[in-house]
């Protein structure tokens, strides 16, 4: 076995991380925070949509209409008189096209998404541009690149024919020809509402001051709920912008610039004006803005719903808000824990129990090959290795040691007296004594005596000898108190 190998498998077993599922060992292990969060939602959609709007209307005040149309229980109300009227006649037409399976102007779809995704690719690469998003590319080449992507074929976008602008304008187009904002007429009361959240006062009055992490929380809570094919697509397009953003000083595209260019297409209701918004427009604009900014912290569920999700699936109390898991870790919470909790925490302690045997058994039989290995200085290194882990065992590493022998009790009359009158006398350290007795139960005389003298451990040989003779002094005139007694009494 090569010495490199080696010395990794010996680290790697040296540093193993005890795994409590049995249906994970023989896998590899990918930590996924969100695993059952995501079980949840597919499994049992109607529990974890109930879960996350419960906590949305914990932060943000949503009257009955407003939850109904957030829940799918009725359509939205949005601004412009003629919105539903031309939603309607828009969602016919974008179904007679999907039936041909065209790409731009279809309801979203993972192959739609896995052709956009060719033009979020390119512009990573090419986020120097300026003016990028915000200068328009060439009308041919974009419907050359359009009707090719609606087609379903791979294009070579680094051949040099199309430029970065052309493909920016051209994902706009895509996402401001699907039949409802990326972020759903569902959801744009819901954003308004976000947007008005700000920080109290020491007087609980509001201040004009953004509460960010009220609004990031809420974030992550509505982009829970939306469709998988929109969530996945706002993924990739905010994580493009954020790093468009961070190239600011080259491409003149600030995150308050590139909201302004993308916010009526993700987030403004399909058909109205700007008058239809009227003072929501800067709302709407900043909201964006701020997805922008903290797009790496809104695509992940938050603490306490990933702890309801993963109770839920242990077989324990559902927590279905943020006050409930903080009930959960209050001081007296111990003693609310149910009985299936304590019987899998004892499932738990048997996986680890035997997954450090079978770790034990693979490092001695690893210590044996290299035992067995000839003399050499590869050989000395690999010792040298395992020496460095003082917690790895090897086959002489398990021997059990013997219990040290316990005292015997004196049943003489002379020790009974000790015992009822001393105690048990305390015991001498002997160099010659490897193991350390077990101690034992001492009177309150004897406890007096070593708080003044210190412990055995640490007195001095006189003084031990001292303590020894003021005790048998003290038995001598006991025995003899004792015998005058008996001598008068006969």
């Amino acid at each position: 076995m090569p010495l490199q190998k080696l010395s990794a498998l010996i680290d790697a077993i040296c540093n193993f991380v005890i795994c409590n599922d049995s249906s994970l060992r023989s896998q590899p292990i990918i930590f996924n925070p969100d695993f059952f969060v995501e079980k949840l939602r597919h499994e049992k959609p109607e529990v974890f949509t109930e879960l996350v709007v419960s906590n949305i209307t914990r932060l943000i005040d949503l009257p009955g209409a407003e939850l109904a149309q957030l829940m799918g229980e009725e359509d939205p109300k949005l601004p412009g008189a003629n919105s539903t009227a031309s939603g309607f006649f828009r969602s016919l037409m974008s179904l007679k096209r999907k039936e041909k399976g065209v790409v731009f102007g279809s309801p979203l779809t993972e192959e739609g998404i896995a052709q956009v995704s060719q033009l979020i690719e390119y512009l990573h690469k090419n986020l120097r541009a300026e003016g990028l998003f915000r200068v328009p590319g060439n009308s041919i080449r974009q419907q050359i690149l359009k009707d090719a992507l609606n087609s379903g074929t791979d294009i070579d976008l680094d051949s040099g024919e199309f430029h970065s602008n052309d493909v920016a304008t051209l994902l706009k187009v895509f996402l401001g020809e699907l039949p409802e904002p990326l972020l759903t007429h569902k959801h744009f009361h819901a954003h308004l509402k976000i947007a008005d959240l700000t920080l109290f006062d020491e007087k609980g009055n509001k201040t004009s001051t953004p509460d960010k992490e009220r609004q990031i929380e809420a974030l992550q809570l509505l982009f829970l709920i939306l469709p998988a094919p929109n969530r996945s697509l706002l993924k990739l397009l905010l994580d493009l912008l954020y790093q468009t953003a961070k190239k600011q000083d080259k491409n003149k595209m600030s995150a308050h610039n590139l909201a302004l260019m993308f916010a009526p297409h993700i987030l403004w209701p399909r058909n109205v004006t700007a008058n239809d918004l009227q003072e929501n427009i800067t709302k709407l604009n900043n909201g964006v803005t701020f997805m922008i900014k903290h797009s790496q912290k809104l695509f992940k569920a938050p603490a306490y719903i990933r702890e309801c999700a993963r109770l839920h699936y242990l077989g324990s109390r559902a927590h279905t808000s943020k006050d409930d898991l903080d009930l959960l870790t209050s001081p007296g919470s111990k003693e609310l824990q149910p009985l299936k909790s304590q019987k899998r925490s004892r499932l738990d302690t048997c996986h680890q129990e035997e997954t450090q045997q079978r770790t034990e058994e693979a490092l001695k039989e690893l210590f044996r090959h290299v035992h067995n290995m000839p003399d050499s200085a590869k050989k000395k290194k690999l010792i040298r290795q395992f020496n460095k882990h003082p917690t790895a065992l090897t086959p002489g590493s398990d021997v059990p040691t013997s219990p040290a022998p316990r005292r015997t009790r004196s049943r003489s009359f002379s020790g009974l007296i000790k015992r009822k009158v001393l105690g048990t006398p305390v015991i001498l350290e002997r160099k010659s004594r490897d193991a350390t007795p077990e101690p034992e139960r001492v009177s309150k005389e004897n406890v007096h005596l070593l708080q003044k003298c210190g412990s055995p451990a640490h007195m001095s040989q006189a003084k031990l000898k001292s303590l020894e003779g003021q005790k048998e002094e003290s038995c001598r005139r006991i025995r003899a108190r004792l015998l005058s007694k008996d001598s008068s009494s006969l």
